[in-house]
């Protein structure tokens, strides 16, 4: 052993090494000195001795550069041999992973709903046995509420049947890679067994599929009318009925996949609405009646109204879908339900007199709708889907709305006092005394509230054995009128008991003229039977035309006693007060005169037969009278007289005998000279 040995074995195993590094590093160096030394003494291979390694000049050449080239491809022998064997471990390896899956499923294989990738088949059974033994199903309702059938209830259990076994032995294991991304699902019917009555017995057992506790779907529909807002479309009701068959389905379904939970109402299970809220032909239908009953028809009668809105014209809709219409029945009956409350003609009016007293007074005077005009007018209205504010159409008008509906230009005609009074807005301007029918004979003037039909000038009034001209004719109830009289000089009084006319208001020829120059046609005239204020003495006045012009000076009349009788006539137009005496249109001998018969009010288009079966048209302007040449008049027409106590319908609208034959022109009027 040498020194340096017995040193490094002195110094132990740390010493050890660094000598045999040392020693090592040493002997290398050596080495690397002996081969130059060797290098450079070899001569040149071919080349004489003694001059190989020298140049021409002598001097010795370095190497040439061969061996750099060698050392530079040195390294693609090594490189292909670490790629050789890289690729004979890469074989190697697929091909022992292909041995693999000989044995287990391929990547991305699902059997049953179950992923059993890279599993034997063993594995998948005690999988597929466990899964079974443990399994619930949660059956989940609409309203969120879970029941649960477990797999021991209904018999669950596996079976295996060698189809786990061919799905293996139909694999090619040198494949496997291929499968890495493409999955491959297989069903297996036979891998899972269950009772199948026992699961519908489960299922029917389930509290929401208790039918007495279930509520059916229910269609969306139509409301009804809503106050304010009309018609809506009620959506649709979902409910909680099932349909077993399908509940069953689904259950089978998630056993068979031993899915955990189920969704009736994700599978579809619950019965469903046939018509939902959006149905465009509901909403068709709701806009077709909200056309209607959306309208407003506010109608004025004076500081009155009348509102007409949905709340009574949905009653009169009819049809279904967009077919929808007013029923017409409907809506002449509200518009008679107007005229019923706002006519005036023929209802009593209180009326305060110019004697102080009030009296009832009716008759042909008032407001009267043409029903027929207006119906038609307001199914326009509804249908156009436009509100508006109106007055209804009327076939007669008066002077104002309310009770005292005959305003303050008027005709007051006291036939107890056969006294006249004309108020002109509010103002007297004319009074006077008159005689009226004679009472002895039946031809009494009836009492009413009536209009003045129009003014004639220069009629001759006609009538068995006579024809007796008049300058101003004014009629207002029928062939009843206002004229002048040239036949009488005494007016007032109780002439007309015995000595007075057909039923005409006979007036001094001044006065007629006057009231003539005042009245115009559809003016009030208002008549009256006031017990208390007669008057026996009459008034000395001239019927006829005065002489050179000049009028006659009426004289008022003489009071019992020959006091002068007064009226207590106040100088502007009396208010209407209290109700006194209920005075009604009276006919001859003493009837009361009535609306038309069956106690309907005469509509415009009314027709009454006058004797000679010819027409009389109520109210309105009558066709004038043909003009014949009368006796002491130019030109005048000629108006024939009828007999009191016939038939006739117009402005008195009495079932009794006042009305004018205007469609021959007659009057009532005949009293003449002769009549005292």
């Amino acid at each position: 052993m040498s020194e340096d040995q017995k040193k490094l074995q002195d110094s132990g195993p740390e010493h050890e090494k660094k000598h045999v590094r040392r020693s090592r590093s040493r002997e290398a160096a050596a080495a690397r000195r002996a081969e130059k030394e060797r290098a450079a003494s070899e001569p040149a291979a071919g080349a004489p001795a003694g001059e190989q390694g020298k140049s021409d000049s002598g001097f010795h050449k370095k190497p040439a550069g061969g061996s750099r080239e060698k050392s530079r491809t040195a390294w693609l022998p090594a490189l292909a041999g670490f790629v050789g064997v890289l690729l004979c471990a890469g074989i190697a390896f697929y091909v022992y992973a292909a041995q693999a899956y000989k044995t287990v499923f391929f990547p991305n294989t699902v059997i049953n709903g179950a992923d059993v990738s890279d599993r034997t088949v063993d594995e998948v059974k005690a999988a597929f046995s466990a899964g079974a033994d443990r399994y619930r199903l949660t059956v989940v309702a609409r309203d969120g509420s879970g029941e649960e059938i477990a797999g021991q209830d209904i018999g669950l259990h596996t079976v295996f049947d060698g189809g786990l076994e061919k799905i293996l032995e139909a694999q090619n294991p040198y494949r496997w890679v291929f499968h890495l991304r493409t999955p491959r699902v297989y069903q297996i019917g036979t891998m899972l067994k269950w009772d199948e009555e026992a699961l519908a017995r489960e299922v029917n057992g389930l509290e929401c599929m208790d039918e007495s506790a279930m509520v059916r779907p229910r269609d969306a529909y139509l409301s009804d009318y809503i106050e304010g807002r009309g018609y809506e479309v009620v959506p649709e009701e979902e409910g909680t009925a099932l349909k077993a068959e399908a509940v069953q389905t689904a259950a089978s379904a998630a056993v068979r996949s031993l899915d955990p939970e189920i969704s009736l109402e994700e599978l579809g299970c619950y019965e469903k609405p046939s018509v939902r809220s959006d149905d465009p032909g509901l909403a068709a239908e709701r806009d077709a009646r909200n056309r209607y009953v959306n309208v407003t028809v506010t109608y004025t009668f004076g500081d009155r109204t009348e509102v007409l809105n949905g709340s009574r014209t949905h009653e009169w809709l009819t049809g279904t879908g967009t077919d929808i219409a007013l029923d017409e029945a409907q809506i002449a009956e509200y518009v008679s339900e107007l005229a019923k409350t706002y006519n005036t003609a023929y209802k009593p009016r209180a009326f305060k007199t110019s004697y102080g007293p009030t009296v009832n007074v009716s008759g042909s005077y008032g407001w009267r709708i043409n029903q027929k005009e207006e119906a038609a007018q307001l199914k326009g209205i509804l249908e156009a889907g436009e509100s508006v504010t109106r007055e209804p159409v009327y076939s007669q008008t008066a002077a104002a709305h309310g009770d005292a509906d005959y305003g303050n230009t008027y005709a007051e005609v006291n036939l107890t006092a056969q006294h006249l009074l004309f108020y002109k807005d509010g103002n007297k301007i004319l009074e006077s005394d008159f005689v009226s029918g004679n009472v002895s004979r039946g031809h009494t003037t009836p009492a009413g509230l009536y209009s003045l039909t129009y003014k004639q000038r220069d009629a001759v009034l006609k009538g068995e054995g006579y024809a007796s001209p008049v300058k101003y004719w004014m009629p207002f109830n029928g062939g009843i009128g206002f004229h002048d009289a040239s036949w009488r000089s005494s007016f007032g009084g109780s002439i007309y008991k015995t000595g007075g006319s057909h039923g005409c208001v006979n007036m001094p020829y001044a006065a007629a003229k006057e009231l003539y120059e005042n009245v115009y046609a559809g003016m009030p005239v208002i008549c009256y039977n006031l017990p208390g204020t007669e008057s026996k003495a009459p008034t000395k006045a001239s019927g006829k035309p005065p002489a050179g012009g000049q009028a006659t000076q009426l004289t008022k009349p003489a009071a019992p006693g020959g006091q002068t009788a007064q009226p207590n006539v106040p100088a502007t137009q009396p208010n209407v007060s209290a109700t006194q005496p209920n005075v009604q249109p009276t006919q001859p001998g003493g009837q009361t005169a009535q609306p038309p018969a069956g106690g309907q009010e005469a509509q415009p288009g009314d027709q009454a037969t006058q004797p000679g079966g010819q027409e009389a048209q109520p109210g309105g302007q009558p066709p004038q009278p043909e003009p014949t040449q009368a006796s002491g008049t130019a030109g005048g027409p000629e108006i024939t007289p009828v007999e009191n106590g016939t038939t006739a319908a117009g402005g008195g609208g009495s079932g009794g005998g006042y009305g004018p034959a205007f469609g021959s022109a007659q009057s009532t009027e005949g009293g003449g000279p002769g009549v005292s």
